[in-house]
């Protein structure tokens, strides 16, 4: 969602090298004719628009489709050069390039709600983003000449989920969409919560950009982040303080934190019943907004595909990314002030454009020839080279394998033994001492200097060294070994509180002889959190009884990795991660974002590690691995 912040979900860049990727380019990059239009909605709201076309096209030989992005974060800047600049090879083939301001944002008229809701279209004034979408491409299609009749839509995260709203319930004319990164639901792994677990800085910060007034206003607070909401106590203190409490969404946040009908409502997955057009679906591994809604986004409508009809066909691409990184860089490799993740020379985001991205399109809607993915190809990290997949998780070449937290801070590929009740590790969770989830200060998400997009490869060695966390290592390995799929967490822990916060990481430790400044490096390959009383059900929360064994199951989400010879695999797991998400109480009240300080007490928590109780993730690893 918030790589969506710049010009229409973009951030430009000068024409980008496409040095290593054959890009047929149709002819020299034309002059694009740059108009405005306010497109009449079924319910009578217009929709403010802009629309590029090349010099002439109307009356070029050739009929050129649409390529469409709606988005809630202004188009009035759009230009030739822009577009030029991230999409190269689309510019050149010759396209007529639509971008609209949502309903409600910037100069379009109409009321703007957060991931609008699908409705029953039972009268003409029943509207969502579908109708909006549809309405728009009639308007286009009678005004707009010499247009073939075929739209594509595409776009990076609220973008992302504007795209596939194109996609159901489909305008006829809709023959591509790419939902990349897309808001599919923003309870269950997307923006707002992971598992339960309230994402505090980005929806503090989110609601006010897009809720506050109609054009956008980030938030930026000069003071850290960590220590804001430290001192305000609970969500409802810190949004007093920030006066969003009256914001739509933030009043949800405060009234209704469970799975509730509101969220529900909002979610995508249970729309995509049916695969109506070609879909490209894209993500990043190391995204920090939205990296669960791609793949949620195939899976629901992988199962529904013709096989044999490339024209009910979803595909997939996975990459080394943050979030959108692909759309707009060479991302030669992904850097944060506090560490860097090298794929070994290769300009993945020009490799994935002039490969999948543009010959996706220049299939569907010109009808040429040169997209031959079949469903899934993705960046393989360590390793450093592109994969591809006949399905994802892929089932040949690969088998399920667990790894065990035992006892002495191990990590083991060999099944547990002794006692019901060893104890793997123990450690004291304190809500007053949380642990940070990057360095601080922690500025504002989209503040000066934030340094937001690329936390996700900070090197973890500023906290794995904690008291309040548990370590679990492999030694090091004698081989290479690759995991490639879904990685499933499944805990056994007792914890003295009555609720709890889990959070797990898989890192790839390196070595203390790597080159580049990367020695002792800990890089998170996956990570995710499963807040406690939503163990058994989202809907229905409940307490922890002190001292009972619970197990805990939850998915880190899809990886694809090599964790290299001499390097060690290494799983992390605490109780907070802070202010990422809010802090638990670890006192069960019913409903955390008005907790009283009374009830933020530290509680202990114990891991257990045994026959009974195998602690364990489920790893996918590459057939015959060199197990440590």
């Amino acid at each position: 969602m918030g790589y969506g912040k710049a010009v229409f979900g973009l951030v430009f860049c000068a024409c980008l090298s496409m040095a290593g990727a054959q890009a047929p380019m149709v002819r020299p990059v034309p002059d694009y004719v740059r108009s405005e239009a306010i497109i009449p909605m079924r319910d009578g709201a217009k929709l403010h628009t802009v629309i590029l076309r090349p010099a002439g096209s109307e009356s070029f030989g050739e009929k050129l489709p649409f390529l469409m992005q709606r988005t809630p974060y202004g188009v009035d800047e759009i230009t030739a050069r822009m577009i030029a600049g991230v999409k190269p090879e689309l510019t050149a083939s010759g396209y007529i390039f639509v971008y609209q301001d949502i309903r409600g944002r910037y100069e379009s008229e109409g009321q703007f709600v957060m991931n609008r809701p699908m409705v029953k279209h039972a009268s003409k004034k029943d509207i969502d983003e579908t109708t909006d979408t549809s309405d728009t491409i009639d308007w286009l299609l009678k005004h707009e000449k010499n247009n073939n009749g075929k739209v594509g839509v595409l776009g990076v995260s609220y973008p992302g989920f504007l795209a596939i709203m194109a996609g159901i319930d489909a305008n006829p004319a809709v023959k591509a969409i790419s939902p990349q990164a897309p808001m599919t639901n923003i309870w269950l792994g997307d923006d707002f919560f992971h598992n339960g677990a309230f994402r505090e800085t980005y929806g503090f910060d989110y609601v006010q950009q897009l809720e506050a007034q109609k054009n956008d206003v980030r938030a930026d607070s000069k003071e850290d982040q960590y220590t804001f909401f430290l001192e305000h106590t609970n969500f409802e203190g810190a949004a007093k303080a920030a006066g969003v409490t009256q914001l739509p969404t933030a009043k949800h946040f405060l009234a209704e934190p469970e799975y509730a009908k509101f969220w529900q409502d909002m979610a995508v997955e249970p729309h995509l019943n049916k695969s109506e057009v070609p879909t490209l679906e894209v993500g990043g591994y190391w995204d920090q907004e939205d990296m669960w809604g791609t793949q949620a986004e195939y899976a629901a409508l992988r199962p529904h595909e013709n096989p044999n009809d490339p024209l009910h066909k979803v595909f997939m691409v996975l990459g080394p990314w943050n979030h959108g990184e692909w759309a707009h860089s060479a991302a030669e490799s992904l850097t944060s002030a506090y560490g860097k993740l090298e794929f070994g020379g290769q300009k993945t985001g020009d490799y994935y454009r002039a490969t999948f991205e543009f010959p996706f399109f220049e299939l569907y809607l010109k009808g040429r020839p040169g997209f031959d993915l079949q469903d899934t190809a993705s960046f393989r990290t360590g390793e450093n080279k592109w994969h591809r997949y006949a399905i994802w998780p892929p089932v040949e070449g690969f088998h399920a394998t667990r790894a065990y937290l035992e006892q002495n801070k191990t990590l083991s590929f060999h099944d547990p033994k002794g006692d019901y009740n060893v104890k793997a590790a123990s450690y004291v969770a304190d809500p007053a001492d949380p642990i940070p989830y990057r360095h601080r200060p922690v500025q504002s998400t989209y503040g000066d200097k934030s340094q937001w997009r690329p936390w996700l490869v900070e090197d973890q060695r500023f906290v794995s060294g904690r008291k309040d966390l548990a370590n679990f290592s492999t030694p090091m390995l004698t081989g290479d070994l690759t995991v490639t799929g879904d990685v499933k967490a499944d805990l056994f822990a007792t914890t003295t509180g009555s609720d709890g916060d889990w959070v797990m990481k898989l890192i790839d430790v390196y070595p203390d002889d790597a080159p580049d400044g990367q020695a002792g490096y800990q890089l998170m390959v996956a990570e995710e959190i499963l807040r406690g009383r939503y163990r058994h059900s989202f809907t229905v929360p409940e307490p922890v009884k002190p001292g009972e064994v619970n197990e805990y199951k939850w998915s880190l989400h899809g990886v694809d990795h090599t964790f290299l010879k001499g390097h060690r695999m290494m799983v992390e797991v605490q109780s907070s991660w802070f202010p990422l998400y809010d802090r638990n109480p670890q006192t069960y009240v019913p409903n955390i974002m008005t907790a009283p300080s009374s009830a933020y007490q530290p509680e202990t928590v114990t891991i257990f590690g045994s026959a009974k109780y195998p602690s364990h993730l489920d790893l996918p690893l590459a057939d015959e691995p060199v197990l440590p």
